[in-house]
């Protein structure tokens, strides 16, 4: 025996798993390490630590077992469908238990995500660490336990039956952001983030598809046809680049519209930390840049995995922190003393003065104020632990991990995205509403799937991703119709 904590079982009634044909017990894996990852898929640190997991499980395949423990933070997270979807889309191939009023989380007092757990090969607890696992020292941690249980006789290595669970989409998978892209000819053009496929998208005002950019591996290559991306969520356009907020590559891209040739402006492949000063481009390390703004020459991204707002001047290749010191709440004030949670939709004020943000974890909705005293400001939101779906005065209204927003005429149209709906801000009248009821064109209306982005065309069109269910929606505000545009 080498621990001295017998670990709680996770096989417990009304539990939902996913990725195996049967509920698992601690007797299905006597005889090897076991790794519980406590996680929630909202939760960006999580997400990153899904691929140092899956280096585990690529070296350890048969000595050690990684099983996911969902432990919903937010409402939409209990919903089983929901994190069958969030499990398609991060391509997670271990066994995950559902386990929605947190009993296992509460039997192994977690209390934080991520958090892993390890338990030996003989059922008793031998560590726990919370926060993001680093690659290389987890799986040498791993390694290191495998060998000490192989001298003790402990290891019984065996293959773990899965079936994991998949979505292919259709032309699209999970999209994330959709953007205006100017034409030289004048016609109106879209690019939207498919995720899923790691590939942009480039179509018209049809939803004919004129470019698809991106091999549709993951990966992190420059060039034409064997250029990759790896799960990119926002962009933005102009007249002669595509700006890629290549997410999972932690990095910035940049598309030649006219060459069709992709090119890496920012990011380094790899994870990063904080920002804290200005550093070349090439050399900075990002943290899942989630969208991206231009503003009067300079690019604006959200880098969620660090909790701020950078900004990337182009002309000068340089990049630099504009907003958030890193820690992670809801605190307004100067530019670089607030504080953010995983700002992931960006929207810049038509007159170039403020960029406003969708801040997911706070499921707020927030203002950088642009220019020489640049400073946060909190339109919707309160606190970490504070959501809903509230209509009314800002003060008092209510979101849930709001991901994308589009501004025009005076109005801020979000995208709530486990409310599912679109929300309408009245910046001058001070008030949220939901949009609609919409009438349908087809089978399906919004709200539907998380939608992650929007993005407005005028004053009567709207564009939404909903994500989940692997379209681009038209919403006509005059009617209040909405049809499947792009499937």
């Amino acid at each position: 025996m080498f621990g001295i904590t017998r670990a709680p079982d996770f096989n417990r009634a009304g539990l939902t798993w996913f990725n195996v044909r049967a509920p698992l017990s601690l007797a299905d894996l006597a005889g090897r390490v076991v790794i519980l990852d406590f996680w929630t898929f909202c939760c960006i640190n999580c997400i990153h630590s899904l691929a140092t997991l899956r280096r585990v499980e690529e070296n350890f395949p048969t000595e050690a077992v990684v099983i996911g423990v969902h432990s919903p933070k937010f409402d939409h997270e209990r919903d089983a469908g929901a994190l069958a979807s969030a499990i398609a889309r991060y391509g997670i191939r271990h066994p995950v238990v559902h386990d929605p009023s947190l009993g296992l989380w509460e039997a192994y007092c977690v209390r934080a995500w991520p958090t892993l757990v390890f338990i030996s090969p003989d059922g008793y607890v031998i560590g726990e660490m919370s926060g993001e696992p680093h690659p290389d020292l987890l799986v040498q941690g791993v390694g290191d336990m495998i060998e000490q249980f192989w001298q003790r006789g402990d290891i019984n290595p065996a293959p773990l039956p899965l079936a994991p669970i998949s979505d292919a989409g259709g032309r699209l998978r999970f999209p994330g952001k959709i953007r205006p892209c100017p034409a030289a000819d004048g016609r109106k053009l879209w690019a939207v983030a498919d995720s899923g496929h790691n590939q942009v998208v480039v179509v018209d005002d049809d939803g004919a598809e004129l470019a698809r950019y991106g091999s549709g591996r993951p990966g992190f290559d420059d060039g034409g046809g064997r250029a990759a991306f790896d799960g990119p969520e926002g962009l933005v356009c102009d007249e002669r680049s595509i700006w890629v907020a290549d997410t999972r590559n932690h990095a910035i891209r940049r598309i030649d519209r006219a060459a069709g040739r992709v090119e890496t402006v920012a990011g380094i492949g790899s994870r990063g930390t904080v920002l804290r000063h200005p550093e070349p481009g090439h050399g900075a390390a990002l943290a899942s840049p989630w969208d991206l703004a231009l503003v009067d020459g300079s690019l604006y991204f959200a880098n969620a995995g660090s909790h701020q707002i950078g900004v990337f001047d182009i002309a000068a290749g340089m990049v630099r922190p504009a907003a958030g010191t890193g820690g992670e709440d809801i605190v307004d004030g100067k530019a670089d003393q607030a504080q953010l949670a995983q700002p992931s939709g960006l929207a810049a004020c038509p007159r170039g003065r403020a960029l406003y943000f969708a801040d997911s974890e706070t499921s707020s909705v927030r203002r950088l104020v642009l220019g020489r005293d640049s400073r946060v400001e909190t339109l919707v939101g309160s606190g970490l632990f504070t959501f809903g779906h509230r209509n009314g005065a800002l003060g008092d209204a209510r979101m849930q991990h709001p991901l994308g927003l589009a501004a025009v005429d005076g109005r801020l149209f979000v995208a709530d995205s486990y409310n599912s709906h679109i929300r309408v801000i009245d910046l001058a009248g001070g008030q949220m509403t939901d949009l609609g009821p919409l009438a349908c064109a087809d089978s399906e209306c919004l709200p539907a799937g998380e939608p992650a982005g929007v993005a407005v065309d005028g004053t009567d069109r709207l564009l939404v991703s909903d994500t989940n269910n692997h379209r681009i929606v038209e919403i006509r505000l005059a009617d209040a119709t909405t049809r499947t545009w792009l499937a």
